[in-house]
């Protein structure tokens, strides 16, 4: 019954993120033929090259990288990405048919008015995604997906499908227009930054509890990040209590804050900022 609580107050926040989300790209990136990174790019690219409808290929891209992260990853990592994807496809439909109609209308072409707007309207959009749990599939997936088997940073895969997608871009769009896109993604990463209340890529957080072994059993199965219990002594109760000690990306502070208060809600939470973070999961030189 919590679980189905906590996925509720998530699914709300997801879809109300990939409604910005989705007119981000359709009012400033597309019109602007400005690009994205990720499947999103994928989706936009195929827009400017054969003008396939952004909302439909979203879907039928995302189906079966979907389908494949639920069978490698497991169902209850994936259902609010699924929920993601879905609602990200049919905002771009609703927006789609919106804008087609001119019931909003368009801005003239200012292409750095576009490019500001662009960034904080689609990192608004990501950052409450990403503050809720959820996702919008593609990159995010694979990057899960070939962490899991060969051991690579979600960082490393997500910034190598970027980099293939603009490059591939370059063959439909001005280079200008590429120069103004990565402005836009860099105001994009810092608003998500914003929204996720840190601007780092990694927290620290120390949980002492009397229940410590049971959470970190949680975090261990459901965040597949490694724990590590360190003994600790209260100074004035003189009794022992086991701290556990876990780095988690950004996206993954809300779901272990949950965690930490669900098993225990009288814990003790300090979290802390992480400048740097080298290892499995993280990055790794």
């Amino acid at each position: 019954m919590k679980n189905i609580t906590n996925y509720a107050r998530s699914v709300v926040p997801i879809i109300i993120g990939t409604a910005i989300y989705a007119f981000g790209l359709l009012y400033f990136i597309i019109p602007n033929q400005l690009m994205e990174g990720g499947v999103t790019g994928i989706t936009i690219l195929l827009k400017y090259a054969f003008g396939f409808s952004p909302s439909v290929s979203n879907l039928i891209i995302n189906i079966p990288l979907f389908l494949l992260g639920w069978k490698i990853l497991g169902g209850r990592q994936m259902i609010l990405t699924g929920i993601g994807i879905c609602s990200l496809s049919f905002f771009l439909w609703v927006f789609e048919h919106i804008l087609s109609q001119g019931w909003i209308e368009m801005l003239e072409t200012d292409y750095i008015l576009a490019t500001m707007y662009a960034g904080v309207t689609l990192g608004v959009g990501l950052g409450i995604v990403f503050r809720f749990g959820g996702t919008t599939g593609g990159s995010d997936i694979i990057a899960r997906i070939l962490g899991r088997r060969f051991g690579f940073s979600m960082g490393q895969v997500i910034l190598s499908i970027d980099v293939i997608i603009i490059g591939l871009s370059l063959f439909y769009v001005r280079k200008e227009n590429i120069l103004y896109t990565l402005v836009a993604v860099f105001i994009a990463s810092r608003v998500i930054d914003f929204i996720q209340e840190g601007a780092y890529s990694a927290k620290a957080f120390m949980i002492i509890s009397d229940h410590a072994e049971a959470i970190a059993d949680i975090i261990t199965n459901d965040l597949e990040r490694g724990v590590t219990l360190i003994p600790a002594k209260g100074a004035y109760s003189k009794q022992d209590k086991p701290m556990a000690y876990c780095v988690v990306s950004r996206q993954e502070i809300r779901r272990l804050q949950s965690i930490a208060k669900s098993v225990d809600p009288r814990a003790f939470i300090i979290i802390s900022d992480v400048r740097d973070v080298h290892g499995e999961g993280f990055r790794e030189e």
